[in-house]
């Protein structure tokens, strides 16, 4: 039964907390994976993927050829291709329209700027084995090519017969991705970020995975960059009378049959809405696969709270930092204002999640666990790097060298302040 809380029960704290602790045995599991492939690079991921995935391969088969692409291409329909393009299309525009520009700033004597620069090869991390999630790649991939990069690199656990899904190849050729290697878990975070023989290093992992997925990426970073580390998956509903009671239920069940550990809450002041949400909870989760995910995210995540007014609700939100936020009321835009803290904000009662999941353009790669209080969505930003620049004439390094010395010997760092000085000697430059 989903829990109806008011907003000033004590309850409320401990049915909203979010717990992300890695246990022992998964920090050692990681672990141990990573150093058997920086110790055995190609024979190792060999030697795992035939434990965790049941594939057995040689380090040449590793890559996904061209042949299979093509295949790929002749074994899913065309109603298929045509969403994929379609999302493809709103992926790529929104992500170009993120694109961070070089740009100087050109005083008499001292120019200051800053260069951007695509990362050169970043590596997307793409779940796989018997399931396929073509949006995940595109996700990924779109805005790393947005950003210019030239090497977009693919990693996705096989099947038992060492195959890769028809529709993550083919999702994966439409968005850009340069190569593609049947290898998952761990053992493919570790290969990303040390490299083995066939697999070369990256300077960036992005992308979703299991606990072992999320624990690699944590492991590896500062030898690569992340994106983020990302928990279960979550959603919070603000609702009022305006809006029907099954369309805030079918949003929370969508996040719901993620995981057994996702949250969906929702928060109206409404009593009678509160009522009428949960009663179609019950309804539509009879209805619907996936009933042992479903049923146990339902009895430990959903929950309801009604709260005194809309104001305190968009409080309560953002506090909680969601990864996605759903304002469902009468004129939703007035109240975007209010939001601070959300990985992706959903206006009006026909704007369900899964818009952004797959069509919408923005992207689905979002904070969760109260991180979007710090983090920010996936976009093209993750993908480049801001060199500063500088230049002075010998007028502008003396408009600020006094400057300069002061805060160097207050500092200790009399080298620092020689290094200005001696350009001086002699009297001042022209």
């Amino acid at each position: 039964m989903v829990k109806i809380l008011q907003s000033e029960d004590p309850a409320l704290a401990k049915a909203m907390r979010r717990d992300f602790s890695v246990a022992d045995e998964v920090v050692q599991a990681v672990d141990e994976i990573i150093s058997i492939v920086r110790a055995d690079g190609d024979r190792g991921l060999c030697g795992l993927t035939r434990r965790f995935d049941g594939a057995s391969l040689q380090p040449e088969d590793l890559r996904v050829t061209p042949d299979e692409i093509r295949t790929a291409y002749r074994m899913v329909d065309d109603k298929f291709l045509q969403a994929l393009k379609t999302a493809r299309d709103r992926i790529y525009e929104f992500h170009c329209r993120q694109i961070s520009r070089s740009w100087l700033e050109t005083g008499d004597e001292i120019i200051t700027g800053q260069m951007v620069r695509p990362l050169e090869r970043v590596g997307i991390y793409v779940p796989g084995g018997t399931a396929a999630y073509p949006s995940s790649v595109l996700m990924n991939a779109l805005p790393a090519k947005a950003a210019g990069v030239k090497e977009i690199v693919m990693v996705t656990p096989p099947a038992r017969n060492g195959t890769v899904n028809p529709h993550t190849l083919v999702a994966a050729s439409e968005a850009g991705v340069t190569e593609i290697y049947r290898v998952g878990g761990a053992q493919a975070v570790a290969a990303l970020a040390y490299g083995t023989e066939h697999i070369r290093k990256v300077d960036k992992i992005t992308g979703p995975g299991n606990i072992y997925v999320t624990q690699a990426k944590q492991r590896v970073y500062g030898q690569v960059d992340i994106d983020m580390l990302a928990g279960p998956s979550e959603v919070f509903i603000i609702a009022d009378t305006s809006i029907d009671p099954a369309f805030a239920a079918a949003d929370m069940l969508a996040q719901a049959e993620h995981d057994p550990m996702a949250k969906a809450v929702l928060a109206t002041p409404s009593w009678e809405l509160a009522a009428g949400v949960r009663d179609e909870l019950r309804r539509q989760l009879e209805k619907l696969p996936r009933q042992e995910v479903l049923a146990q995210s339902v009895e430990k995540g959903c929950l309801i709270v009604v709260t005194r007014d809309l104001e305190e609700a968009f409080g309560l939100a953002n506090r909680f930092a969601p990864e996605h936020l759903e304002i469902m009321v009468a004129n939703p835009w007035t109240w975007l204002g209010r939001v601070r803290n959300a990985g992706a904000v959903f206006l009006g009662a026909h704007t369900p999640v899964p818009v952004g999941d797959y069509a919408g353009g923005p992207n689905h790669v979002l904070p969760t666990g109260g991180t979007a209080r710090f983090f920010s969505a996936l976009g093209t930003d993750a993908f480049v790097k801001r060199i500063n620049v500088m230049s002075c004439s010998p007028r502008g390094l003396l408009q600020i060298r006094d400057s300069i010395i002061d805060l160097a010997e207050t500092e200790g760092l009399a080298a620092h302040a020689e290094a200005v000085r001696i350009r001086f000697e002699g009297g001042e430059k022209n």
